[in-house]
């Protein structure tokens, strides 16, 4: 048997980086395999090119601090992957991989983004793949050109009534071509792994409980093609937990260590993120708490989990699950077993129309459809 663990977002923008896992170190350094989501490019790079909100790249010296904290896959697909552009996709890849991590999501071009991090275990053989859903189109990887791998959402608006300029109702869909690449991709991982994890970026920012149309039929078509495990982050704030065909869907891990200062800018660094954090208020209703100046996040957010999974040696689904924990008022992420973070879990999974059951075993939220 082995357990298999997965948390949200990461950004490693503070010194002494390795403090902020303090309390999660013991968790994820007893798991068989550990995952989490790079957010942002590891480089020295000074360059913006992305249209989206910029983030500027952490220290490439930090990203060791994810071994140490017992992580041994890290996924790379997300909006922020190419913001300082290819050189910084290379540099990730290349410091994740001299810190002994496994990468997926972004690579050199398209084919290597595609490819799953592997890893033999004592028990299962295990595949992981990454895929960027939301940001800037620059970002995606192509043949001849570094990137991340991604699955194309479509946007469409449509008035709900006969006054032009109207408020729309909004559909979104994965084009299908993209769909199916992904599929036959989540197959191909099948067909020569025991246990198959699939981690999207997807979600609509900091906005509690909302799961977007195209959310649940990607997770779908990932567990229709033979995934065990979907995994989600973007949004940094969690979300609702989905059992599909008894598979279990984390539509929104939420952040885990995200500690940066970039989303509150001084000094005229950025044009683009002072505008940013002028238009945070009037789009999500939030703004970051003084008191904690590198976690500028919806208030909400400090509520987050530790996605559990059990796997047998045959790599059948043994169970699943849910390990709380609370961000405290460094950024640092500490499990909890105070019944307001498993109550916030139930509550954005009704609210989003999940009847999920959920149970408590041994200082975890545990899922009994997976079992």
């Amino acid at each position: 048997m082995i357990t298999l663990l997965a948390v949200g977002d990461l950004i490693l923008d503070e010194p002494d980086p390795d403090r902020f896992f303090d309390g999660t170190r013991n968790v994820l350094t007893g798991a068989d395999v550990a995952i989490g989501h790079v957010e942002v490019p590891h480089s020295t790079s000074t360059a913006q090119l992305s249209t989206d909100v910029p983030a500027p790249p952490a220290d490439p010296a930090h990203v060791a601090a994810l071994s140490r904290a017992g992580f041994d896959v890290v996924t790379l697909a997300g909006n922020h992957v190419f913001d300082v552009g290819e050189q910084g996709v290379l540099d990730t890849v290349r410091h994740c991989r001299d810190a002994g991590l496994v990468v997926t999501g972004a690579g050199p071009d398209l084919a290597s983004a595609r490819t799953p991090a592997v890893l033999t275990t004592a028990g299962p053989r295990v595949a992981v793949l990454s895929y960027n859903c939301v940001g800037p189109r620059e970002s995606w990887a192509t043949s001849r050109k570094a990137g991340c791998a991604y699955v194309r959402v479509l946007t469409h608006y449509e008035l709900d009534h006969a006054s032009p300029g109207g408020p729309p109702e909004t559909f979104t869909f994965a084009d299908p071509a993209s769909l199916d690449a992904m599929t036959a991709d989540v197959a191909a991982a099948r067909a020569h792994a025991d246990v198959v994890v699939v981690a999207f970026h997807k979600g609509v920012g900091h906005t509690p409980a909302l799961i977007a149309m195209y959310e649940r039929p990607v997770a779908h078509a990932a567990i229709d093609a033979g995934a065990d495990v979907v995994i989600a982050h973007h949004a940094h704030i969690l979300r609702g937990v989905e059992v599909y065909r008894g598979r279990p869907i984390y539509h929104g891990l939420g952040n885990f260590v995200t500690v940066t200062r970039a989303l509150n800018p001084s000094g005229g660094d950025s044009a683009e993120r002072a505008a940013w954090a002028r238009k945070r208020v009037e789009l999500y209703g939030f703004a970051p708490d003084p008191a904690m100046p590198a976690y500028p996040f919806h208030p909400e957010s400090r509520n987050t989990v530790i996605a559990s999974c059990r796997f047998g040696d045959d790599g059948a689904l043994l169970s699943a699950g849910l390990i709380p924990c609370w961000i405290d008022e460094t950024g640092a992420p500490q499990p909890t077993d105070d019944p307001r973070v498993a109550g916030y879990v139930e509550d954005i999974t009704r609210r989003a129309g999940f009847d999920t059951t959920f149970d408590w075993e041994e200082g975890q939220i545990v899922l009994p459809a997976t079992r």
